[in-house]
C-alpha cells in the first residue's frame, strides 16, 4: 500500500534522522517527492510512504510521537487538453515519466500514478494549461 502526505516539523527535531528510523525500524519505503527543510528551522516534506498497512499505521503514530504533524494528501494534476498543441516542453520536463508523447498518434499523454506532483510541468508548458491540486484526506 502506497500513501502520499505531508510532514511538518517543528523547528526542534529538523536535525533528527526521521527518515532513517522509518526506513530501518519501521520497515516503511520512504520516497521524498517534495522537501522544504532547513537544520533548526520549520519543515515540511511530501513523501509516498510504502509498507502494508500495519507499518503504516505504525510509522505514522512514531512521527506524530515525535512532534511531526501528518497530513495525508491527494494530488490532482489537470491540463486542458483542448488547448494542448501537443509541443512536448511538458514531457521534456517530467522526469518521472508520468507525460509521454509519440508514435502512433503524437498526442500529449498523462499517467496520474506515475505523477509525483513535482510542478515541473507547471512552469515547461509555454500556454500555461497544468493545475495541480494538493487535498488533505479528512
Amino acid at each position: 500500500m502506497t500513501q502520499k502526505m505531508i510532514l511538518n516539523f517543528p523547528a526542534g527535531i529538523s536535525g533528527t534522522p526521521i527518515t532513517y528510523e522509518l526506513i530501518r525500524v519501521h520497515d516503511v519505503k520512504v520516497n521524498i517527492l517534495k522537501a522544504e527543510i532547513q537544520p533548526g528551522q520549520i519543515g515540511s516534506l511530501l513523501v509516498e510512504l510504502e509498507g502494508d498497512q500495519e507499518k503504516l499505521e505504525k510509522a505514522k503514530q512514531f512521527l506524530i510521537s515525535n512532534g511531526v504533524r501528518v497530513s495525508p494528501v491527494s494530488s490532482k494534476v489537470s491540463y486542458d487538453e483542448k488547448r494542448c498543441i501537443n509541443c512536448g516542453n511538458c514531457v521534456s520536463a517530467c522526469f518521472s515519466g508520468a507525460l509521454t508523447i509519440g508514435a502512433p498518434d503524437w498526442k500529449l499523454h498523462f499517467n496520474p500514478e506515475k505523477c509525483i506532483a513535482c510542478k515541473l510541468c507547471l512552469t515547461a508548458c509555454p500556454q500555461k494549461l497544468f493545475r495541480i491540486e494538493f487535498s488533505t484526506i479528512n
